[in-house]
């Protein structure tokens, strides 16, 4: 019974307000590495061409 006790009052459940912190630097940095990835000419050009051949397709 006095292991039940103690495991209820060590558990952890949740995160702390350090792990919302690094969660959110690291959410921020993929964000940023995304944004430079897709903003660079050669996806833009990928997806200007793909557009414009999806809206030239007759049906």
């Amino acid at each position: 019974m006095w292991n039940r006790i103690v495991g209820t009052v060590r558990e952890d459940d949740g995160m702390s307000t350090v792990e919302y912190a690094v969660g959110t630097i690291a959410a921020a940095a993929f964000a940023a590495v995304l944004y430079a990835v897709i903003s660079g000419d050669g996806i833009v050009s990928a997806l200007t061409g793909l557009v414009q051949r999806a809206l030239s397709v007759t049906f």
